[in-house]
């Protein structure tokens, strides 16, 4: 996959199958959108081209919003798209000035004049444009000025549900990793580099990996424990992971911190990757050391009982 930060870049392609979004998260709505353009690309032998924009369009537009969370991070997002067959990405700075860019605009300059759109393909209700004037239904009007074919994916339900990223964030922000993991189509996962943390884990038997996010914008998932895939780079374990301040012990700070079940070695300053799996509990404060221990040990059996012993598979991305 081609990744463009700058449309003076874009190079002229063969009949550009074309679909524009945020595709936070990669879910299974935007899947569907992703296998519907390579198939047509195939089809008549043209090239995949998404066009997205960065940052989120939501962290210009309502900054007073303190905290808006994203699914995915720049590249997390790029080797989400890679994996589904994307041949050129297509990156717009989202600005303010942009986005007083009138449709009309936008379709001429960057559809039409730039990537030379083939055929346009987009998701159910997107709309693009100043104000979101541009629909589906303002597309098709003007189709034949364009000189491309237009397609409209319809609404994507799972169990009566529609699939957005907006309520993936909300179940993960109330633990519902089910919920958001079925959206998703693969586990929610973080990324980070593993730092020192305060040993407090190991005193106790439990030692852990503590882990520092650094994309400021990534969603974290509600606080308690939760049963996590440990993707170390070379190999992948089960694991018990906490987020929280850890108020038994008076913590102020959250922290990610993870228990590598059956491995020997030396994380820190490693990136490392936690899949989430299924939630164990909420955070709590326990009376006292003795008692968060034994909850611990608890939590180990149901782990070890999940996972089995040793390395697991990695989960197929």
């Amino acid at each position: 996959m081609k990744i463009y930060k700058s449309l003076d870049d874009f190079p002229v392609i063969t009949r550009p199958v074309v679909t524009i979004g945020t595709f936070d998260g990669v879910h299974l709505g935007h899947q569907k959108i992703l296998k519907r353009i390579h198939k047509i690309a195939q089809r008549i032998k043209g090239e995949t081209v998404l066009v997205t924009f960065w940052p989120h369009p939501r962290m210009v537009l309502f900054p007073e919003e303190h905290g808006v969370r994203l699914l995915s991070s720049f590249d997390e997002k790029c080797r989400l798209l890679a994996s589904f067959g994307v041949d050129h990405l297509v990156f717009i700075p989202f600005t303010k000035d942009f986005s007083e860019m009138p449709s009309e605009e936008f379709i001429r300059s960057v559809l039409v004049e730039k990537i030379r759109t083939k055929i346009l393909v987009i998701g159910y209700d997107h709309r693009f444009g100043k104000g979101r004037e541009g629909s589906f239904d303002h597309l098709k009007a003007r189709q034949k000025d364009y000189h491309f074919e237009l397609e409209e994916i319809p609404r994507q339900d799972i169990d009566n549900v529609g699939i957005s990223s907006t309520k993936i964030r909300k179940a993960l922000e109330s633990g519902d990793i089910a919920t958001a993991n079925e959206f998703l189509g693969k586990p929610y996962s973080l990324e980070g580099v593993v730092i020192r943390g305060d040993q407090i884990g190991r005193t106790l038997g439990f030692p852990t990996a503590n882990i520092k996010i650094e994309e400021s914008n990534k969603l974290i998932p509600m606080d308690g424990a939760y049963l996590v895939r440990v993707n170390t780079g070379s190999d992948s374990y089960g694991g018990m992971l906490n987020i929280g301040k850890r108020p038994t012990v008076s913590g102020a700070v959250k922290n990610i911190e993870v228990n590598v079940l059956n491995f020997e070695g030396d994380l820190y300053g490693k990136n490392i990757e936690v899949e989430f799996l299924e939630f164990l509990r909420p955070e709590k404060k326990f009376g006292n050391l003795e008692a968060l221990k034994e909850q611990l040990q608890k939590d180990r059996q149901q782990a070890l009982a999940y996972f089995g012993s040793g390395k697991i598979k990695p989960h197929d991305k």
